[in-house]
């Protein structure tokens, strides 16, 4: 069987009961979307459940005092969601005789609905054939197609909705893109994912290689202050490869984990090994971490990896302990140890 068909046989038998999964009202499931930007389900469930109890069509909505819609919005937090949504239900009111449309173009011209919500609407709501990309999708399909690239870029986003884009073609896209939330939520999750119940498993390409602890790659980069780096923890047996830094720089004299400002672990595999000669494995993605200086920002993304061979320049913990290590690094090697049994 297909991905598609894989994942809706699941979807069918064990769908999350939600209450904007119980109606086909285009302006219910508009709602429910937008209060799921930036908040998690079960918090969202009883504001959804009051809010369109009280608001029941776009017409209610728009005639309301806003002070009245922010009163049945408090406590969801980020406030311009609650004026986008009477803002855009004036515009239905205004321009479509109180109904919502099922064309993407018009859904993504009310104000606060990107192309993630025009798509889950169109779909869910309207029956198009379209695919929402959201986390849950760029990490699923990472993980299915194994894929190297970091998803954070416009390019990888780009590349995913095409694969998502074509997964959906001949099936129920409202059900698929569903099912793609609630495998995000319950199996295909960013830590630990639980492969053993996941009904696509036979087909991702990053679990059969051993990756789906590593993909997918996310990395975000803010501004030219901002330096990202992928951060080596290396282990052989019970002991650690730390670096010395020169006698100039930023950290000079000091010991830590290698680090190297590229896009990938991947990436940093070969410039490890064309600088060391060593051959090195990618085990696990452990955290990403922040550290501040006075002058930039250190966006340090920690992973663990595997060395193959004996070097000089392993540590046990008892002698790391005596070696001067610099804060930032100090929390990396917290992290490590907080996977390893040291």
């Amino acid at each position: 069987m297909s991905i598609a068909l894989d994942l809706l046989a699941w979807y069918d038998q064990n769908k999350r009961d939600l209450p904007w999964r119980r109606t086909k009202n285009p302006y219910f499931i508009w709602i429910s979307e937008i209060m799921l930007q930036q908040t998690q389900v079960d918090t969202v469930i009883p504001y959804y459940l009051r809010f369109t109890n009280r608001f029941k069509t776009p017409i209610d909505l728009a005639s309301a005092p806003l002070e009245e819609v922010y009163k049945y919005w408090e406590g969801l937090g980020y406030y311009s969601r609650a004026r986008n949504l009477q803002a855009s239900a004036k515009m239905i009111v205004e321009e479509y005789q109180g109904k919502m449309i099922g064309d993407i173009e018009k859904l993504l011209a009310l104000k606060g609905v990107g192309p993630y919500t025009a798509n889950a609407v169109g779909s869910i709501a309207f029956d198009l054939n379209v695919f929402a990309l959201d986390g849950n999708g760029l990490r699923i399909i990472s993980r299915l197609y194994n894929m190297e690239d970091n998803i954070a870029l416009p390019k990888t986003m780009k590349q995913i909705q095409a694969i998502g884009d074509e997964l959906v073609k001949g099936v129920n896209a409202g059900d698929f893109n569903q099912a793609i939330m609630d495998l995000g939520a319950t199996i295909c999750r960013p830590k630990n994912p639980a492969c053993e119940k996941c009904p696509i498993c036979s087909h991702c390409l990053a679990q059969q290689q051993h990756r789906q602890d590593v993909l997918p790659i996310n990395i975000k980069k803010k501004n030219n202050q901002d330096i990202h780096y992928i951060i080596g923890g290396i282990y052989y047996q019970d002991q650690l490869y730390l670096i010395k830094n020169g006698p100039d720089g930023l950290l000079a004299n000091l010991y830590g984990c290698p680090q190297y400002a590229v896009e990938s672990p991947y990436t940093f595999i070969e410039a490890f090994k064309e600088d060391t000669g060593l051959e090195i494995d990618v085990i696990d993605h452990i955290k990403d971490i922040k550290h501040v200086f006075s002058h930039r920002t250190w966006y340090m993304h920690v992973y663990l990896f595997r060395l193959n061979s004996d070097s000089k320049n392993l540590y046990s913990k008892k002698e790391i302990d005596k070696l001067p290590i610099s804060t930032a690094h100090v929390k990396v090697l917290k992290a490590i140890y907080s996977c390893l049994e040291f």
